[in-house]
């Protein structure tokens, strides 16, 4: 049978390529053994199901444990109606289990309780019942809140000292966040008296990305079933723009396998890889489109944006920089400090922020091709600053992101330059004070910085001009545009206060400084 490139639910090992559950989470069967309770939490479409589902699966087959994953999440509609979502989640489970394990197994009877109490008191006869220790994987956890959160969370800590003969010898918690306060646990009150709500938990870990190496096994798995060969150049890079993000790196080779090159004879290059892409930013998949969704919260915004003006961060709460960290949004960088977690979303975050700009734009002829296609980089300044002089300002109110509003409406104008024919490319980093633009199109490269004028502050030209020295050299490219945005107070419309000048920059190189 076929194998497949999984992006959508949990991973089948009859049809899906995918790595072992336990290898990605070694210590798990010693933490069951042990008699604990614990935490999983990995941002969404790492892969926490389908482990979970083959883990239990094989403790189940090993002869030592009834062990089955259930879902919480059918009781997220019932927030404020404890006993209709403990019935929906009992419903749910009943369900589950009738399929995930055998009969002699299964729960003998399922018993009725007051609200409160159902969850915790089906469990335990379940587990007084049991020829074996009973072990359970909680999963969507985070999907419950309030009232609900809180009572199913008490329940299983009230049965805790009970295991293994009257209550599960194992509980795991699965989700997205760790569930590690009780105030993010109970909607912001402090209703539980107590430093955690789970305070019976051993351990809360997180399932990582995929290793270089654990991309490179994946993607053998297809080369084994089929002949066709990903380069080491073309796995390098693939998980380079990843970070090894399990859901990007299925991507990635499922629309490379299934869509760009068919035939299995074709190798698998890095130019593939780009291809690949550029589709998927461009179409935006449930999985970025989700990302794109979070980017609209205040909370997300209050981090994103310094990171994009490469600005320092403000005064941000641990709870709400943590939060980032857990959606996978950002990472710890080695020097120090927040980074966006990989090139992918580096580069979808800004077109995205910059949609709504983009849509805003009016009709823009492009004059900055010549005759035969080519990108004439002297007409494009031109055009440029026609259009920011002309349509800047109001086009700064469409930027849901205010404080970088100038970058959002540049990049939109950049986005119908590149209009599918060439890329654009972007760095930034916090603390840098700059976002560094590169646009590819045929033959042209053309190095831009983007720095931001601000009250009380020097003129940035200096240090752009030293910090695009480097960009640019990056790039071997002896020429580059220095875009310094004026957000000083009192200044004069920005028609009239946009000029440019030629100059040389430390290095030697051409600049055109454009102020605006």
């Amino acid at each position: 049978m076929p194998k497949w490139f999984n992006t959508a639910g949990p991973c089948k090992p009859d049809i899906h390529y995918m790595l072992s559950a336990t290898e990605r989470l070694p210590e798990i069967k010693q933490l069951i053994a042990q008699e604990n309770y614990f935490v999983i939490h990995a941002p969404r479409q790492v892969g926490k199901t389908t482990a979970m589902l083959t883990l239990a699966q094989e403790l189940t087959t090993s002869g030592q444990y009834t062990a089955v994953m259930l879902s919480l999440e059918v009781g997220a509609a019932f927030s404020d109606d404890l006993g209709a979502a403990e019935l929906a989640i009992l419903g749910e489970w009943k369900q589950s289990i009738r399929f995930r394990l055998p009969k002699d197994l299964q729960p003998k009877e399922w018993l009725d309780a007051e609200a409160g109490a159902r969850i915790g008191t089906n469990l335990s006869n379940w587990a007084e019942q049991s020829s074996r220790p009973l072990v359970v994987f909680l999963d969507e956890i985070d999907a419950l809140s309030n009232e609900t959160l809180i009572s199913v969370l008490r329940q299983i800590r009230s049965g805790f000292p009970n295991r293994p003969q009257g209550f599960p010898q194992s509980v795991a918690l699965v989700g997205m966040r760790d569930v590690r306060d009780y105030k993010y646990a109970s909607g912001g009150s402090d209703r539980l008296n107590t430093s955690s709500p789970f305070n019976i938990k051993v351990r809360s870990f997180t399932l990582s990305n995929f290793t270089l190496e654990d991309v490179r096994k994946l993607y053998q798995q297809h080369t084994d079933a089929t002949g066709q060969v990903f380069t080491p150049e073309a796995v390098d890079l693939a998980f380079h723009l990843t970070q090894g993000q399990p859901w990007l790196v299925n991507a990635i080779a499922k629309e490379i396998v299934e869509y760009i090159t068919k035939d299995p004879a074709t190798p698998i290059t890095p130019d593939l890889v780009n291809q690949a892409k550029e589709i998927l930013i461009k179409r935006q998949d449930t999985h970025l489109d989700s990302l794109a969704e979070r980017l609209r919260e205040d909370r997300v915004r209050a981090i994103i944006q310094p990171i994009l003006s490469g600005l320092e961060l403000g005064d941000t709460t641990d709870d709400d920089r943590r939060y980032l960290l857990d959606l996978g949004l950002v990472v710890r960088s080695q020097e120090g400090g927040l980074k966006i977690a990989n090139p992918i979303y580096q580069e979808v975050i800004p077109r995205v922020l910059s949609q709504g700009v983009q849509d805003s734009l009016p009709m823009i002829q492009p004059s900055w091709l010549n005759v035969d296609g080519s990108l004439n980089a002297e007409v494009l300044l031109n055009a440029f600053l026609v259009f920011w002089r002309q349509h800047g300002e109001p086009l700064f109110k469409s930027a849901n992101y205010p404080e970088i509003a100038p970058h959002l409406v540049m990049m939109a104008f950049l986005h119908r330059v590149v209009n599918g024919a060439g890329t654009l490319e972007r760095e930034y980093a916090i603390g840098s004070g700059r976002m560094d633009i590169c646009l590819r199109y045929g033959t042209v490269i053309l190095g831009m910085e983007l720095k931001v004028w601000r009250d009380k502050k020097p003129d940035p030209i200096k240090e752009g001009l030293k910090q695009l020295d480097k960009y640019l050299s990056g790039l071997s490219l002896d020429t580059g545009w220095l875009v310094i945005f004026d957000r000083r107070k009192g200044l004069p419309p920005l028609s009239d206060r946009t000029t440019t000048e030629n100059v040389i920059s430390p290095a030697g190189r051409e600049i055109i400084v454009i102020r605006g």
